[in-house]
């Protein structure tokens, strides 16, 4: 087995001071596999929209359960290799702890000095500008000025095309509303893997509805969720032909939203771990 910890270095945000800026920011991922050249790839993130704390701490989760038993694991988890990035919005998550709870986007600076940030999620080149998002810098799902624009977006890009030819799944993990969605998002359009998408989320959701008693919603993303263009899953299905593509909704279902109690990080990261599983042993199959 390997694992390590690696980077993709994003450039810094341009600013309008004097301060020198910062060392360049890293997004952080984690790979773990016992044959990077034949097995298949999975790749999980979290921390998209900062203001969605439940998101990073599912998918450290899921890497937690992975690594502390992988002696013991099954041949359908250790044939896949995993990437994890727990952390997509490294400075608006930051904010979220520090200034405003709720803040969603990550913290550029925008065209509007009183406005900073864009919604990664509608920064891709798949749909954007189309539905969903705001040209408006000031509105919290402002999609950039152009496709790629953010530093994060072409990152992951970039490296998910790298390790392209193996790609067999992307789960994004967000909150709230509990759904296992799939593409695509910003047109009533279903993935040409639609049936093997639906069948696998629905094993997903009875096992969580027989183990913590919760209810997950699994369907095209178009209808089940409001429209949107630019989002990761949307840009995986459509650009990569990544066959299992899911954004997963976390608890709840609006009681406490994104301010989900500690007391329930534990059962709610079980049912992200869940569906990450039930995608494994599909692949695997």
């Amino acid at each position: 087995m390997l694992f390590h910890w690696s980077h993709i270095q994003i450039l810094f945000r341009k600013t309008n001071s004097f301060i020198p800026p910062p060392p360049l920011p890293l997004l952080y991922f984690f790979r773990v596999t016992t044959n990077i050249t034949e097995n298949k790839r999975i790749w999980i993130d979290g921390g998209t929209h900062a203001r969605e704390w439940i998101s990073p701490a599912t998918v450290t989760f899921i890497m937690n359960r992975l690594m502390s038993k992988w002696t013991t694991q099954p041949d359908y988890i250790k044939n896949i290799t995993w990437y994890f990035m727990p952390m997509v919005n490294p400075d608006g998550y930051v904010y979220s702890r520090r200034k405003d709870r709720l803040w969603r986007k990550n913290r550029s600076y925008t065209k509007n000095p009183r406005c900073r940030g864009v919604d990664i999620n509608r920064n891709f080149n798949v749909g954007w500008n189309t539905v969903g998002a705001s040209r408006n810098p000031c509105h919290y799902t402002y999609q950039g000025p152009r496709p790629h624009s953010e530093n994060e977006t072409r990152a992951i890009a970039k490296f998910l095309k790298s390790i392209q030819p193996k790609l067999e799944a992307l789960l994004t993990y967000h909150s709230y509303g509990q759904a296992f969605v799939y593409p695509y998002a910003y047109r009533p359009l279903k993935s040409k893997h639609y049936k093997t998408l639906e069948r696998v989320g629905h094993q997903a959701a009875d096992i969580i509805r027989n183990t913590t008693g919760q209810e997950y919603k699994v369907g095209v993303t178009y209808k089940t969720l409001p429209p949107s263009g630019g989002g990761t899953d949307d840009w995986a299905a459509g650009k990569l032909d990544t066959k299992y593509v899911y954004t997963v909704e976390l608890r709840d279902r609006g009681r406490f939203g994104f301010v989900l109690p500690p007391r329930q990080i534990a059962a709610t990261a079980l049912e992200g771990y869940t569906l990450a599983l039930e995608v494994a042993k599909d692949i695997v199959k």
